[in-house]
């Protein structure tokens, strides 16, 4: 229940050593720890999308962009929906005209930039010779669809280079977590039959269960990436530290927190 979850007090986000040893970049994996939100949304809510009060999760975000040292009181993140664009910013976005698309990229020393999740697989990257970052928001559909090469891509338009490219895959569903239909199946696959291979029945279910980090992984390594870290902690197991929209469907709650994951040139 909402009111045994114990929250960090403190502003602690999830690293990935990969990520820490590049010199010039901050970044972090976000969790429910630190935050000013209440009730379902507990914690360091950063979902402006949720019902939350607008202006707990702005005090969230700006705590989050404080812990990064960002030269803005928040984080450039964009209206997600599980697309395979990625789009390249030089500035803050105006709340109210937030662009469609699901990976953001940039070289804007100061500005950080990240996506929101809860359940969906984050990933981080970063280029610290080009001094070029991005992030992800690679759900099935997304990640099936390109995000993740679209990012990489746009990267390369600001100077990066894939062989630099160091990248971090965040806390998601794990496949345990994650049983899934037969029609799932057949609209991953439809997007790219190398997907077949995270499918696997787990326990007494006799449904399949989908591997989102693990599918996440192998795409970036088709991209040419090398350099892959996972802190792939599961969402859907540990409500003390991170929001599951499957945790609260099963719930039925009528709402849910998002966790930000976000990365800076500092």
């Amino acid at each position: 229940m909402t009111d045994e979850i114990k929250v960090p007090d403190a502003v602690k986000p999830i690293e990935a050593a990969n990520l820490a040893g590049v010199r010039g970049i901050r970044h972090g994996f976000f969790t429910r720890a630190g935050g000013v939100s209440e009730g379902l949304y507990a914690g360091l809510n950063c979902g402006v999308g949720s019902k939350d009060d607008t202006a707990r999760v702005l005090e969230n975000r700006a705590r989050v962009a404080r812990h990064l040292g960002a030269g803005a009181p928040d984080v450039v993140t964009l209206y997600q929906v599980h697309s395979a664009t990625a789009l390249a910013v030089d500035q803050a976005i105006p709340r109210d005209s937030l662009p469609k698309a699901d990976a953001v990229v940039t070289r804007t020393r100061g500005l950080a930039i990240g996506v929101l999740t809860a359940d969906c697989t984050p990933v981080l990257l970063a280029d610290g010779e080009a001094g070029v970052v991005g992030a992800a928001h690679a759900g099935w559909r997304g990640a099936a669809a390109g995000v993740i090469e679209a990012a990489i891509a746009a990267m390369e338009q600001l100077g990066a280079d894939r062989s630099r490219i160091a990248a971090a895959i965040g806390p998601t569903i794990n496949q345990p977590a994650y049983e899934v239909g037969p029609d799932f199946q057949a609209a991953v696959s439809a997007e790219d039959e190398e997907s077949l291979g995270f499918f696997a029945p787990m326990g007494r279910s006799s449904k399949a269960h989908f591997d989102l980090p693990g599918y996440v992984e192998a795409r970036l390594k088709r991209a040419g990436i090398k350099n892959i870290e996972r802190q792939s902690l599961c969402t859907y197991d540990h409500e003390s530290l991170l929001f599951s929209f499957r945790r609260a469907t099963h719930r039925a709650e009528p709402d849910y927190g998002r966790q930000i994951s976000a990365i800076v040139v500092t």
